[in-house]
């Protein structure tokens, strides 16, 4: 998971206001965690917005008296080119890697198609190692198509900066330390009562295989 905390022109100040995207979601349990693990309380030291549609916080803090805010790509680029920002770190680095994004099926589904289930994860490990294989302008006019909206140069800079920050994994293993760190985060955003083994919910033999592919 890679999001960027954005600010204005630096200031000196003793209360931080932010833009946020509402209570809940990853971004905002990630940023907090981390403000925590740094000595911070999110809700003493910080005055934070979560008033804002998941889509508007950018056009909200280039408007807005905010110091900082939360954005994912492209926005945090856009803020950049704009005038209006300045990318200052990824939630993503400071966090380490936390499985933002993971595919889930029921048991049944594994033991009747496991076939399936192995060619689709080696086809998720062949654009893993493509990315592995070439550079962020490969492969930013590769993906450039499914971003129409958005221009080439902005994409190759959006790819760059992931990949500078070490973004993709060179595999698809859904390691222990990263289950657990999501609960880590879980629990400590008080989303979590009760935590889950790791070997309960998670089968690493498609992605293990995969590895080779």
């Amino acid at each position: 998971m890679k999001t960027l905390l954005i600010t204005q022109q630096t200031q000196h100040m003793t209360m931080i206001y932010m833009d946020m995207v509402p209570t809940g979601g990853m971004p905002e349990m990630v940023f907090e965690y981390i403000l925590r693990q740094n000595g911070i309380d999110p809700a003493k030291d910080l005055e934070i917005n979560q008033n804002i549609d998941f889509g508007s916080t950018a056009a909200a803090f280039s408007e807005d008296d905010s110091d900082f805010t939360v954005e994912f790509e492209p926005h945090a680029t856009s803020l950049e080119t704009g005038g209006k920002g300045h990318v200052v770190a990824s939630l993503g680095t400071d966090s380490g890697y936390v499985p933002y994004t993971a595919f889930c099926a029921k048991q049944s589904y594994l033991k009747k198609n496991p076939e399936t289930i192995q060619k689709f994860t080696n086809a998720l490990q062949k654009g893993m190692n493509f990315v592995r294989a070439h550079s962020p302008k490969e492969i930013a006019e590769v993906i450039a198509p499914q971003f129409k909206e958005t221009d080439l140069d902005t994409i190759t800079a959006i790819v760059t900066r992931y990949y500078d920050q070490d973004t993709w994994k060179n595999n698809l293993v859904f390691e222990e330390e990263s289950f657990e760190l999501l609960q880590d985060i879980l629990e400590d955003s008080g989303e979590l009562k009760t935590r889950v083994p790791y070997k309960d919910l998670v089968t690493t033999t498609f992605a293990e295989k995969a590895k080779n592919f």
